[in-house]
């Protein structure tokens, strides 16, 4: 639907208007609302995204989304074993809430604290995983140390790298100044040192 597409951009949007979709870029140019849908796909060599949210974005905001992700009961996460990999993007949504949620969304916004409390202490709590989730001695030491100034998410793209030749997407982020597992920097400003220090988790712990 036109009227529920919306022009993804770089660095995108996920919180965009009326204007912003297909039908209001249409209606603002005079244009035909099909013509316009093609054209925008031609952005940027053919790069450009178009967004069409399925769910949490009922009344055209993201308000409904914030009521559950402040609520106490609620757990932050999202995952579909990479069913989905080839339309979606959800390893942006730990880098989104703490651009968009704890930085940009205005007078509503969350803590940057709670942000960071709702994706590691309390999923950690959730899931059992007493090993990790926290800064103590004695815990495993996971870290990443960001430029919550500078976090800034880009446009997915699509990569044909799985097996068989099968597509995803991928998106990248500045921001991350390193991130450390287990003691050990697995990566710095993005680019990966070589260390895999990680272990498959089996259970609670």
């Amino acid at each position: 639907s036109p009227e529920r597409s919306y022009v993804l951009g770089d660095p995108p949007n996920y919180s965009p208007t009326v204007a912003d979709s297909v039908t209001g870029i249409a209606r603002a140019a005079g244009a035909n609302v099909w013509a316009t849908f093609l054209d925008l796909l031609l952005v940027d060599g053919g790069r450009e995204l178009l967004n069409s949210p399925v769910l949490n974005f009922s009344e055209g905001n993201l308000d409904a989304t914030r009521e559950m992700l402040v609520h106490p009961a609620t757990v932050f996460g999202l995952g579909d074993g990479g069913a989905h990999a080839g339309q979606t993007c959800d390893a942006s949504t730990t880098t989104y809430m703490l651009s968009y949620w704890a930085r940009d969304r205005g007078e509503d916004r969350m803590r940057v604290e709670d942000a960071v409390a709702k994706m590691t202490s309390a999923t950690a709590a959730v899931y059992g995983l007493g090993d990790r989730g926290a800064l103590r001695p004695g815990l495993k030491g996971d870290v990443n140390v960001i430029d919550l100034p500078n976090l800034r998410l880009h446009r997915p793209r699509l990569v044909h790298d799985l097996p068989g030749d099968a597509r995803r997407l991928v998106q990248h982020v500045d921001g991350y100044l390193a991130t450390v597992n287990r003691g050990q920097v697995t990566l710095r400003h993005g680019e990966e040192t070589g260390a895999r220090p990680g272990e498959l988790i089996r259970g609670m712990r």
